[in-house]
């Protein structure tokens, strides 16, 4: 398998291309990152909220997960552009204890309104079986929840700017950072959806599960507005990454330092990023998934960061991948349990999505490859599953 020369992507990844001695299309983006004019950008920033500051019953809506990049993408718009957001959240169904102190604790610093939205856990369940059987990827809920969701409230309660955090630019090539990226339909339907719309879901719920009369009410959160309809509500979803340059490094240390965010531990992934991907009991099995399919996971993404960012070599960075990459994660047990599924099956569907040239492991290897990370609440939310 082809890896690129300066970061430890392989050829696998999705969007990445490899050009001149063998360097991929996101290492060379990240390099066009430097010379950007950050100032001007700035300036675009500035003329962009001065066009809608005070003009609405409030000035923005932040969609916020808790995590690393939407508070600090919150902090930011309210301490140094002094707007009043509206922050609204998508509840997956699978906070962790401590991404809801953080919460509590960004909310009542910032002094910032908050709405919470948790969807119907029974259809989020028949949802995760059905992406991940169709796609290989549980998420389906989330990716369009955390889409939909803020975008169609925008729509109800005449908000029309939205600000999302970091740019996909930073770990993928479906945008670059020549690009000012706006979520609109084609955004959603080339990276959030996985393919399926939301009456697409319907339709497959309703063909697995006959006698559960699922109806469009039970999938409305999930629904993306039309063009027309984003276009009619004059609606501008930006990315606050692309007005000011993304660091996650210095952004952590910001928030940390400003709101008291405290990390947490998560399978896959060396100690030293412990703000990544906190905010979901299931993030092991996630990068579990991606690193069965394509053969890199988490820490191969964020070592490749770091690599971009001068901040460490290539060969470290191979070897943290070999070290935490690939390793069963122990919240599996609890995917399992949620889901019904026993391993054989999880691993028989996972093996149709296996992206070539790489190549699934023997089972007796992934038996034998196991984390040895334990996300603290693990054991009550077993529980809670029992």
């Amino acid at each position: 398998m082809k890896y690129c020369s300066k970061c430890v992507i392989p050829e696998t990844a999705e969007t990445h291309e490899f050009g001149q001695d063998n360097v991929c299309s996101v290492c060379t983006q990240i390099e066009k990152k430097n010379i950007i004019n950050w100032n001007k950008r700035g300036e675009n920033l500035d003329e962009l909220i001065s066009k809608y500051k005070n003009k609405y019953d409030y000035d923005c809506i932040v969609p916020f997960s808790g995590g690393k990049d939407s508070t600090f993408a919150l902090w930011y718009l309210v301490e140094k552009k002094k707007l009043n957001p509206l922050v609204l959240r998508f509840d997956h169904n699978f906070l962790r204890k401590n991404v809801l102190l953080n919460t509590e604790k960004t909310l009542n610093k910032l002094g910032v309104d908050f709405i919470n939205f948790k969807p119907n856990f029974s259809i989020v369940k028949k949802m995760m079986i059905e992406s991940l059987i169709r796609r290989g990827d549980f998420c389906w809920h989330c990716h369009v929840g955390v889409s939909a969701f803020p975008i169609n409230s925008a729509i109800q309660r005449k908000i029309p700017l939205l600000f999302y955090g970091e740019p996909s630019a930073e770990y993928s090539s479906f945008y670059r950072y020549d690009d000012i990226e706006e979520l609109d339909v084609e955004k959603f339907n080339k990276v959030g959806n996985l393919g399926i719309n939301a009456e697409d879901m319907l339709e497959m719920l309703n063909e697995r599960y006959p006698n559960d009369k699922i109806t469009k009410k039970d999938i409305e959160p999930y629904i993306f507005p039309s063009q027309r309809e984003i276009n009619k509500n004059k609606i501008k979803a930006v990315y606050l990454g692309n007005y000011l340059p993304w660091d996650v490094k210095k952004q952590v240390e910001i928030i940390k330092s400003e709101l008291n965010w405290e990390g947490d531990k998560v399978e896959g992934i060396p100690p030293e990023y412990d703000y990544e991907k906190i905010e979901c009991m299931m993030q092991g099995v996630r990068d579990y998934i991606k690193y069965l399919k394509r053969g890199f996971g988490r820490t191969a993404h964020l070592t490749s960061i770091d690599i971009r960012n001068k901040r460490m070599s290539r060969d470290k960075a191979v070897e943290l991948s070999n070290m935490y990459d690939g390793k069963k994660p122990k919240a599996l047990k609890l995917f399992l349990k949620i889901t019904n599924m026993d391993e054989d099956e999880f691993y028989k569907i996972i093996k149709q999505h296996v992206v070539s040239p790489h190549e699934l492991p023997s089972r007796e290897e992934l038996d034998r490859n196991s984390s040895n990370i334990k996300p603290q609440d693990l054991d009550s939310w077993i529980e809670k599953f029992s």
